[in-house]
């Protein structure tokens, strides 16, 4: 990695080689990444109700920012328009709409201090999307809500690129993820438990890369990329979301970049949807990632609670 591309009006091809090679975009904030945005703050606003989403966390008890924050991510995540404006973005960022698939959006929430530091709170540790099975042709988007500090944003180790980690990713099984970590995250409050992949080894944190960014800006990168959460001491909560894109002339040929240490079991292809129409990618493709497929669909794909889908539709 040694180039950040700040409004690079390089084609979806080259803009993939690029992040492949350890390479970050950056993009000013453009009305259909704004329109995504402003879905996730009304949402947000909603069900803060008359309280700053950004410095709520100073005015409730931290078992009630959770009660509030736990059905919020998900109604993000499953609304109608969520898809639909993702799809816009991509056609918009010139993505080759009928090869181009990608998955729900994420919102994530990070407190000020030790406030909240599990579950739907969890400050994301130093990690590669790899490591929880994502395929190595993977491309983040990452869109803050609203304006962040640097002691409030993301950090990537660039040497940790070219350099393996010693990992627990090879005791990482996705599917069983699916099944309990993934729906229990509200219960996590003090502590988050959840057996998830980390560096076995000491890493050294810098020099690391930040990136500040106006909000509805994109953060684009590879999922191979070594990154993590900084903690976050800026005096407000931070939220942002994020999704995932791949593309099928990748996946097929199992390109991307190179795997230096990611060894889980299962696959989040499943989980990717065609931008053109929104099918999912067959079953004989994802047959070429799946290393040890679950005896039945249980926890194949992410099944959200009746009653988050029942307060969507609602």
């Amino acid at each position: 990695m040694n180039t950040i591309f700040f409004d690079s009006d390089a084609k979806d091809e080259m803009r993939r080689k690029h992040v492949f090679n350890g390479q970050i975009f950056v993009f000013s904030p453009r009305p259909s990444s704004i329109a995504l945005c402003d879905l996730a703050r009304e949402l947000t606003q909603e069900a803060f109700g008359s309280l700053d989403p950004r410095e709520a966390q100073f005015s409730l008890p931290v078992e009630k920012f959770v009660e509030i924050v736990a059905p919020l991510k998900p109604r993000f995540i499953h609304h109608p328009k969520s898809k639909q404006l993702i799809q816009e973005l991509l056609e918009d960022m010139g993505c080759e709409m009928d090869k181009t698939y990608f998955d729900v959006p994420r919102m994530r929430v990070v407190c000020h201090g030790t406030y909240l530091n599990a579950g739907v709170g969890y400050p994301l540790h130093p990690h590669r999307d790899t490591w929880y099975a994502a395929p190595l042709c993977q491309m983040n988007w990452w869109l803050p809500l609203y304006d962040y500090e640097s002691d409030s944003s993301m950090a990537f180790q660039p040497r940790y690129w070219s350099q393996p980690v010693k990992n627990g990713s090879s005791e990482y099984n996705h599917y069983e993820w699916n099944r309990e970590a993934r729906k229990n995250a509200a219960q996590h409050i003090k502590k988050d438990t959840r057996k998830q992949p980390r560096p076995e080894e000491h890493i050294d944190l810098d020099p690391q890369i930040r990136v500040v960014t106006k909000p509805g800006a994109i953060i684009l990168f590879s999922g191979a990329h070594l990154h993590w959460t900084v903690p976050n001491t800026s005096g407000r909560t931070r939220f942002s979301i994020d999704f995932r894109t791949v593309h099928l002339d990748d996946v097929t040929a199992k390109g991307g970049a190179p795997n230096l240490d990611s060894a889980p079991q299962g696959t989040t292809l499943r989980e990717l949807m065609r931008g053109s129409d929104r099918a999912y990618i067959p079953d004989e493709i994802i047959a070429l990632y799946d290393n040890e497929p679950p005896p039945n669909e249980e926890g194949l794909l992410f099944q959200p609670p009746e009653e988050v889908l029942n307060s969507i539709r609602t």
